[in-house]
């Protein structure tokens, strides 16, 4: 059951940002449009930024999972290999107390047939030496040969953890440039008045109703806006739909909170089934692009030229995202921020032969998709 989330205090966010960072902006904020339009896109180019740092930071935090695999990995090989060897060395030393027991000299066998009372028994005792010769033989190649493979993946695990320990680092700079990105957007947020962040959402709501009129009136989302979605698209965006109000937060996956990749990756891994790339980029790069004007419940809407910010297609014009740091899931008009173009995670798959789109709550559009909000 989806419920309402509760609603923060007006301006919470501004307060809090104040509190946290008190050095307002030094010069006052033009008023009028034209200063509101520039303080606009001066937020919008510091999400970009955050969005930018958090896909790297995502980015990275998958390699170094994956290096940590590796790592352990490599350290099970090399463990067995130690054990291995220890058993190696151990039957050659067997070997060699059991020739010092038999008085370390061995004759050859045409010799001890020659000077033996027993011929039958030299014979059977030259075949046993043989065999024995032979088993010391495959022995010593075995110790040989494990020593070099020891020698090997001990330079491997080293490698491994060097490439681990520089990952964590990138990671940290990473993380400090999120960080950083973030505190910049509080900064500039928490000098503005109530009045100036009013007009902020009005010029942003009003910005956003253009652009989306400007799609439909164009064609880019072709004639009919509530195409079926396959099954597993369907499953994708029940998916998505139970997530709506849960808090944005960078680098989160769910189940509490989520950022914008975080949704759409968890969507069609927990919802659909089907394992996609974790960041925007990776899913821009790797998933098949479809055309705006073919778009289907469940594809996945990439935006900004760098593909730093991704949503999953609702249909009827709309998508599900995770905005930004402050806001919320919910539901927006694809054109809320530019976009690059489409994806679909399952290309081969058909349509459902009929569909009746879901019923989203009242409340699912409510909240700025920049991150700052009004009752």
């Amino acid at each position: 059951m989806i419920t309402r989330p509760r609603r923060l205090p007006a301006l919470l966010l501004a307060v809090l940002t104040l509190a946290a960072a008190p050095a307002a902006r030094a010069e006052p904020v033009d008023s009028g449009p034209q200063g509101t339009a520039a303080l606009l896109a001066e937020l919008h180019t510091l999400y970009e930024r955050a969005g930018a740092a958090t896909d790297a930071y995502n980015a990275t935090e998958e390699r170094l999972t994956a290096q940590r695999d590796r790592v352990a990995e490599l350290s099970r090989r090399l463990a067995a290999t130690r054990t291995e060897l220890a058993a190696t060395r151990d039957a050659i030393g067997a070997l060699a107390r059991e020739q010092y027991r038999g008085g370390g000299l061995i004759l050859p066998a045409s010799l001890r047939l020659l000077l033996g009372s027993d011929p039958d028994r030299e014979l059977a005792g030259a075949a046993a030496l043989e065999r024995a010769a032979e088993s010391a033989a495959a022995a010593l190649e075995r110790l040989e040969t494990g020593e070099r493979h020891e020698g090997e993946l001990a330079g491997e695990a080293r490698a491994a953890l060097d490439a681990q320990q520089e990952l964590a680092e990138e990671r940290e700079r990473q993380r400090d440039a999120v960080t950083e990105r973030l505190d910049e957007v509080e900064t500039l947020l928490a000098g503005l008045s109530e009045p100036e962040l009013a007009e902020l959402s009005a010029l942003e709501r009003t910005g956003t109703a253009r652009a989306q009129e400007q799609l439909l009136a164009e064609g880019t989302l072709g004639a009919e806006l509530s195409r079926a979605p396959s099954a597993e698209g369907e499953r994708a965006l029940a998916y998505a739909i139970e997530q709506l109000g849960k808090p944005y937060a960078w680098g989160a996956e769910g189940p509490d909170s989520f950022d914008c990749s975080g949704l759409t990756m968890q969507a069609w891994a927990l919802g659909a089934g089907r394992p996609v790339p974790r960041t925007s980029q990776q899913q821009w790069e790797r998933l098949e692009r479809v055309p705006l004007d073919a778009l289907r419940p469940g594809d996945l809407v990439v935006y900004f030229e760098d593909a730093t910010h991704v949503g999953l297609y609702a249909g009827d014009g709309m998508v599900i995202h995770a905005p930004r740091p402050g806001a919320t899931v919910k539901v927006s008009p694809l054109a809320a921020n530019p976009p690059l173009g489409a994806v679909r995670p399952d290309p081969e798959a058909e349509p459902l032969p009929s569909w009746t789109p879901p019923v989203l709550p009242d409340w699912a559009s409510e909240g700025e998709d920049s991150g700052y909000d009004h009752p």
